[in-house]
């Protein structure tokens, strides 16, 4: 418990939380300590070289996070964000496969929001709090699914379970979260995130009505 304690607090307060996380990964304890294993998973899981520069699942995760420590403030609910950009891929450690010469990842989405919460209802009975970080991880890849028009997009049950807003900011510090990112690149990702909301409200707006949604990001 006091570990998940420790977490929280770096996870809240820090600017650079991965420098947190990276010191203790030295301790062990990410190989030896069940439910914590399922982070260290990720530091054996490899990532398009194309796509990820940066390497592994938990260099990643780590890069996402100081993306995310940099823009909580702008959450709704800067805890709920916090866990879900440490939480949002483990689901690739188990569905991570090579496939006709293609690192594929498949449905991590979904098998991550099942591993998210067997993860936090080790240290919480929150169970509200269990199911808002479970369901952000649900539902981070709906920004890639949306802006490219992929048939995965589920817009209308997505915004039946979290904020459209809280969304789009996890999914720009998940796709800042890469190696070799420059200026160009990280306009090209802000831009995206703008083509995910507007989708998403006028989807919604055509099937509801008018919306008070913005995107501030």
């Amino acid at each position: 418990m006091q570990t998940f304690i420790d977490f929280d607090t770096h996870l809240m307060s820090d600017d650079k939380p991965s420098n947190y996380f990276s010191e203790l990964s030295k301790t062990g304890i990410f190989v030896e300590q069940y439910p914590y294993t399922l982070l260290g998973d990720l530091m054996k899981v490899p990532q398009s070289p194309t796509h990820h520069p940066e390497g592994s699942v938990w260099n990643h995760t780590m890069l996402v996070l100081d993306n995310a420590g940099e823009r909580k403030h702008l959450s709704e609910n800067p805890k709920v964000f916090m866990w879900s950009a440490l939480l949002h891929d483990l689901g690739k450690a188990d569905t991570t496969k090579f496939r006709k010469g293609k690192i594929t990842s498949y449905d991590h989405d979904k098998l991550g929001e099942r591993l998210s919460v067997d993860f936090l209802k080790e240290f919480t009975s929150d169970l509200d709090f269990i199911n808002q970080v479970s369901k952000l991880v649900r539902w981070h890849m709906q920004i890639l699914f949306v802006t490219k028009g992929l048939p995965f997009a589920e817009i209308g049950r997505m915004a039946s379970e979290v904020s459209i807003d809280e969304i789009a900011l996890l999914g720009l510090c998940d796709r800042l979260g890469r190696g070799d990112m420059t200026i160009a690149k990280r306009q090209k990702e802000e831009e995206s995130i703008k083509i995910f909301v507007e989708k998403c409200n006028k989807y919604l707006k055509d099937s509801t009505g008018p919306l008070t949604g913005y995107c501030q990001y």
